[in-house]
């Protein structure tokens, strides 16, 4: 059925360009492993908001990332789309290849919290990466936020 669906995307394809279309130029790719817009999430605190969007099937929707790549890695802020509301959450496990020593997780991970980096559950039910102690304090220090309190509500790490 998909060899189908491309063939009448080839076709269209060609008839709408000026030039032909070939296979060569037509690039399917696979879904990417990275945090960007529209990317869905995992709640893994037990916030009262998060709870509930994970229990009806709605997980929270990335809107923007707070970098310069625009790219999210793990311990970035992010604006994150949730029952309706704009939340702030930091990312704390990703399904993306990771650098060494870094563990790969089954889905990307999302602690949520206020505007001060106060998090907003008062556990976190998943084991977090233990470079993330180190990440979180640099950027306490830099950007005036305390993320240390994310570090001190989660129960195991890896």
């Amino acid at each position: 059925m998909l060899a189908i669906r491309t063939g009448k995307l080839l076709e269209t394809l060609a008839k709408s360009n000026k030039h032909h279309a070939t296979t060569k130029e037509l690039h399917l790719s696979a879904s990417f492993n990275e945090i960007q817009k529209l990317t869905r999430l995992r709640v893994v605190d037990n916030s009262e908001i998060g709870k509930r969007a994970m229990a009806e099937g709605k997980p929270p929707r990335c809107i923007h990332v707070y970098n310069k790549t625009g790219v999210g890695k793990i311990g970035d802020r992010v604006l994150v789309a949730i029952k309706g509301e704009k939340k702030k959450g930091i990312l704390v496990g990703l399904k993306q290849n990771q650098k060494t020593k870094v563990p790969k997780f089954d889905s990307n991970n999302l602690v949520l919290i206020d505007d001060n980096g106060t998090p907003v559950g008062t556990r976190i039910h998943v084991p977090i990466p233990t470079i993330l102690r180190t990440i979180m304090k640099e950027k306490t220090h830099s950007k005036g936020a305390d993320y240390t309190k994310l570090l001190a509500i989660a129960s195991k790490f890896v």
